[in-house]
């Protein structure tokens, strides 16, 4: 069955990479108002292509203010367990033109690798469950739903509406989530831990209005000063995060330890400038999976062009933080935003706007569909997969988790180390698409107990 599998999954491949190309030409950004026609093309797109990869039952469908999402059904024979398999449409802003080497809404391929936004995160996942699909055409070897959503770039806000209007449609019996990286471009990777995510938005008044720098300046605070001063308060010296009341999870689970990751490795993967030291203290991947994260991602100020001298009145900054396994999402918001408060220099105004939350995530490894997709991956790759964490958060994860605690979820993926998902040249490691596609077929199979 192994050797059909191959022949039928390099039949495929071209097709599956073809729907790929046309997806990432979409620009759905669900971020931007602007973006929402296409947001919608870009989910009747998947819905035309799960037609046609054989799903019977198709919709479109919506919750309360939710993005759109694809929600698809095909049953398998009696007997075999139901599968779901998750991904998302929606797609991060592309940031600035010129920090690209192409277009990013143009696919283009470069030394192996597939460059435009959402090429990995996650039109792949997308282009990933069809080629397992058609690899098997009309004889699927379990049931499978398919969910594509529409709003995960955005923290999926309307996920408590959309879960409750579709229980009943979603519940499955094992959950992949085709949302994460391998260790490598040769070393596959489940994933078993999340971290938890949550912002917030902190505005800082000290004047009723600007006054003029040199009248005013040495008694009058500003408000940009004031708020350099809390945001610098939420590290220590070395880098770790300060905010007390936050816990440490573990760097993972499952059978099998993650090979090292080296500061040189890191510091290439990430782009740390020559000279730049690293921030934080303990191993690399306990930083990276298992403690609190904090940086600023925005600050609303004058910018340099247009400074004048003036002492600026207000001062606002969005901080995101993300939670570690093991830890409550809602209380780290609680201890951010009161470190924030507490830490405001010559009684200045604070307040602050909590965004939403995703919870963190650790998976029950071990069970008899992890099994089966190490054995997939182990297959595909030709080479043992790992268990990693992962230092990103899929708030689905952990909303189904609670709805269905009996399912098995498991979290694989396409990206890689050199993937730059949410950043400027986004690309897609080809090699490791097939095998990601190989070894989703390949799950289905062991899921349906036809692993001989």
């Amino acid at each position: 069955m192994s050797g059909y599998l191959s022949d039928a999954m390099r039949e495929v491949l071209p097709s599956a990479r073809a729907d790929l190309e046309r997806l990432v030409r979409i620009p759905s950004v669900s971020a931007d108002p602007a973006a929402t026609r296409h947001v919608w093309a870009s989910a009747a797109e998947v819905a035309a292509l799960l037609r046609e990869a054989g799903l019977p039952e198709v919709d479109v469908v919506t919750a309360g203010d939710s993005r759109p999402a694809v929600l698809g059904h095909r049953p398998g024979p009696p007997g075999t367990p139901t599968v779901l398999l998750y991904a998302h449409h929606d797609v991060q802003p592309p940031g600035e033109a010129a920090d690209w080497d192409s277009d990013p809404f143009e696919p283009a391929e470069r030394d192996g690798r597939l460059y435009g936004r959402g090429t990995a995160d996650d039109k792949a996942g997308v282009a990933v469950h069809l080629a397992a699909m058609r690899a098997y055409g009309d004889r699927l070897p379990v049931g499978v739903t398919v969910l594509v959503e529409g709003e995960e770039e955005i923290g999926s806000p309307a996920l408590p509406d959309f879960l409750d209007a579709f229980r009943d449609a979603l519940r499955a019996d094992v959950v992949v989530f085709a949302d994460a990286g391998n260790w490598t471009v040769d070393i596959p990777a489940l994933t078993t831990s999340l971290r938890g995510g949550t912002t917030v938005v902190v505005e800082v008044r000290t004047l009723r209005h600007g006054v003029h720098s040199g009248m005013y300046g040495g008694p009058a605070p500003d408000a940009l000063t004031a708020l350099c001063r809390m945001l610098a308060s939420l590290h220590d010296e070395r880098g770790d995060v300060a905010v007390p009341g936050l816990t440490h999870g573990s760097a993972g689970s499952g059978d099998a330890d993650p090979p090292d990751l080296t500061e040189e490795q890191f510091r290439a993967e990430a782009g740390v400038l020559d000279g730049v030291r690293l921030t934080g203290t303990g191993g690399l991947t306990a930083r990276l999976w298992a403690g609190p994260a904090i940086a600023v991602t925005g600050i609303d100020a004058p910018s340099v062009a247009a400074a004048s001298n003036t002492l600026v009145p207000v001062a606002r900054a969005k901080v995101s933080m993300r939670v570690a396994p093991g830890d409550d999402a809602a209380a780290a918001r609680a201890a951010l935003t009161a470190h924030l408060t507490a830490h405001a220099p010559w009684g200045a105004q604070v307040s602050v706007e909590p965004g939403a939350i995703a919870a963190p995530f650790t998976a029950r490894a071990g069970g008899r569909a992890y099994r089966c997709a190490r054995s997939a991956l182990d297959e595909a790759w030709g080479r043992p997969a790992v268990a990693a964490g992962a230092g990103g958060s899929i708030p689905f994860v952990t909303a189904y988790a609670g709805l269905f605690p009996d399912a098995e979820i498991l979290i694989t993926g396409v990206e890689d180390p050199g993937t730059r998902a949410h950043g400027s040249n986004e690309s897609l490691h080809l090699a490791t698409f097939e095998r990601a596609c190989l070894a989703e077929a390949l799950l289905l199979r062991n899921l349906a107990g036809h692993d001989d």
